[in-house]
């Protein structure tokens, strides 16, 4: 009987740093208790030539691809990492499916190797030009600590993340997002554009005085909102490091603000999700994910919980808006293999 890999990789909440990790920037996400499994083993059919495949399993074609790998493979995927949700159901996927081939073909392949062939899976097959945070955190987490990610230099500093009498709440909209449609390549060229015309090799180091010596516009709003978000991730470290949880949730709630207006990623549903999650008591709020749908996160007292919870899901009743999802999360660990 032929050998089975098993192998799981986690979703992701990304705290602060949203986009900022294509634009040379620091993020700090978490990885999620909620996986993607992925069972593979050696098949007997022929290896499929054409790698022009649509939806979900394009992206198994183009970890395929990366790792070189052309014999025929069964592999079966279970997930409960919701799709489209800004929780990195894509990364799950391509990392739990690098993870397991590499396994079962003895690929030998680092840690660093397989994060390279998830990533290129979406820019170079997929066609989404992914900046990395989703793959590195599903491959690099920790449990009980966020990960802060610095992609000008490729460092990786973990920061405990365990908020005492606080839960971080997620709020999934069921406004379901779909990256490759364009939206979010479109915001990465805004970016190569600021960076070029400030002649700088990564627009999250650009001054104030740089952006303000943009034109005006577009690619104004976009380089000001990368600058300032950067100093938000700074600045949200250290007041995780010094316990100052209210600190925390105020960064959140600029952050999310700033999604809003200068890199107009959020919608109306990410915007009343964050609006009625303040109104209830939470100490910040912010979209998370690319945007455009997908779920918001809210730093919550625990006492405070249900009266969130009630509180966004009667926004959204108010609003004719489908009825959001919402569950607590804490931060766990990376891909792993569970059989081998």
């Amino acid at each position: 009987m032929s050998r089975t890999v098993v192998a799981r990789a986690p979703g992701r909440v990304n705290l602060i740093g949203e986009h900022l990790d294509y634009n040379g920037g620091s993020c700090l996400p978490i990885a999620l208790d909620r996986t993607t499994t992925a069972s593979v083993a050696v098949g007997t059919g022929a290896r499929r030539s054409d790698r022009a495949t649509p939806g979900w399993t394009a992206y198994v074609d183009g970890v395929l691809a990366a790792l070189g790998v052309e014999e025929p493979l069964d592999i079966s995927i279970s997930s409960d990492v919701p799709v489209g949700a800004g929780l990195s159901s894509s990364a799950a996927l391509t990392c739990s499916v690098a993870l397991a081939v590499d396994d079962l073909l003895g690929l030998g392949r680092t840690r660093d190797e397989l994060c390279a062939a998830t990533i290129s899976a979406e820019n170079d097959h997929v066609g989404v030009p992914t900046g990395g945070m989703d793959q590195t955190i599903a491959l690099y987490a920790e449990p009980g600590t966020a990960l802060l990610l610095d992609f000008a230099t490729g460092t990786r500093t973990p920061v405990p993340f365990a908020p005492p009498d606080l839960s971080l709440l997620v709020i999934d909209t069921a406004v379901r997002h779909a990256l490759v449609d364009g939206a979010y390549a479109a915001r990465r060229a805004d970016c190569e554009a600021a960076a070029t015309h400030l002649r700088l090799t990564h627009l999250a180091h650009a001054t104030a005085e740089q952006i303000d010596a943009l034109p005006g516009g577009r690619l104004g709003r976009r380089a000001r909102h990368v600058a300032t978000e950067q100093q938000r991730v700074q600045g949200f470290v250290t007041a995780l490091q010094v316990g100052d949880w209210k600190e925390a949730g105020a960064l959140m709630t600029a952050s999310h603000a700033s999604l809003r207006d200068d890199y107009e990623v959020s919608c109306p549903e990410l915007d009343l999700a964050v609006e009625r999650a303040l109104e209830a008591g939470a100490l910040g709020a912010r979209m998370t994910g690319g945007g455009f749908g997908g779920c918001a996160i809210a730093l919550v007292p625990d006492g405070l919980l249900d009266a969130v919870r009630i509180s966004v899901a009667d926004g959204f009743a108010g609003a004719n808006a489908n009825a959001p999802t919402m569950f607590v999360v804490g931060a766990s660990g990376g891909a792993e293999v569970l059989v081998g």
